[in-house]
């Protein structure tokens, strides 16, 4: 039995017909006939009743034809996937992001990537700039949201978005009126990233203090953004972070001031490793400039 064979079968089930079958598959009507025959005796059942006036399936040809068109549709599947493999465009891709970014924008890179791809089983993490770069040296994930600078020969980035830094506090606890009040929390609590996760960023944070002239007395720290809010929700402290944080933790125990100097700023980037050519990190690229 060979493919076409079923092919053949199953335009005949359609057109009940040998003559609009024929000329379907654009072939001549004796060897339509005898391919169907060949296809019952291997079978070794009748699969249509046929007469001068009509073509219809017994019930043996139903059931063939039911099983028939099942297995083809399985068949078209495997051959578009197979063909995606080819491409690059199936299997895993593994995006990781830190915790300061937008988590909506991140949430819709999935659903782009996830639309356009469906083939494509997409993993997601949360992880800090510094273990982002050597996964993505080693292949572990690939393509990163972090934070620069970035020093890394095997690595290629693309400028995402530039972030500015906002003074965030409980509203009930301090009462900060604008950016020049900062000089007069310097002996309260603050609540920083953990230093080791973040060497850059933290530094930045100690720079915009000592510009307001002091040294802050930092005495919580945390390893996630969403950690260091919920200390600050708490009553625990101040801290200073990425504006961009605060679209995705707005709460009403919040207030926040943004540090306006350009001197002070953030930039969030794409990296993705320099070997990488695949589409899938073209389109999700793509896709986040167009956000920014």
């Amino acid at each position: 039995m060979e493919l076409r064979h079923l092919k053949y079968f199953l335009t005949l089930s359609e057109e009940l017909s040998f003559v609009r079958a024929a000329d379907k598959l654009c072939i001549a009507q004796p060897p339509l006939s005898r391919q169907i025959k060949e296809l019952e005796e291997e079978l070794g059942a009748r699969l249509f009743e046929r007469n001068n006036k009509r073509v219809e399936l017994t019930e043996a040809g139903k059931y063939f034809e039911k099983e028939v068109r099942e297995m083809m549709q399985s068949l078209e599947s495997i051959k578009i996937r197979t063909k995606k493999i080819g491409e690059n465009i199936s299997g895993e891709y593994n995006i990781a992001y830190i915790s300061s970014t937008f988590s909506g924008d991140v949430a819709a890179l999935l659903q782009y990537l996830s639309d356009k791809y469906p083939y494509v089983n997409f993993r997601l993490y949360e992880v800090p700039t510094q273990k982002q770069i050597a996964a993505l040296e080693l292949g572990k994930i690939d393509l990163g949201i972090v934070r620069g600078p970035i020093n890394s020969p095997h690595l290629s980035t693309q400028f995402w978005y530039r972030d500015s830094f906002s003074l965030v506090f409980h509203k009930d606890k301090y009462k900060v009126e604008n950016v020049n009040d900062l000089k007069s929390l310097k002996d309260e609590t603050f609540v920083f990233f953990n230093k080791d996760y973040a060497p850059h960023y933290h530094a930045t944070l100690l720079e915009i203090c000592a510009f307001y002239g002091f040294v802050p007395k930092v005495v919580h720290e945390a390893n996630n953004v969403s950690s260091i809010i919920q200390m600050v929700k708490n009553g625990l402290g101040l801290s200073i972070v990425p504006s961009t944080t605060l679209k995705s933790h707005s709460l009403p125990e919040l207030a926040h001031i943004k540090i306006e100097d350009p001197r002070f700023f953030s930039d969030v980037l794409i990296a993705k490793s320099l070997k990488d050519d695949k589409e899938i990190g073209k389109s999700a690229v793509e896709f986040l400039l167009k956000k920014g």
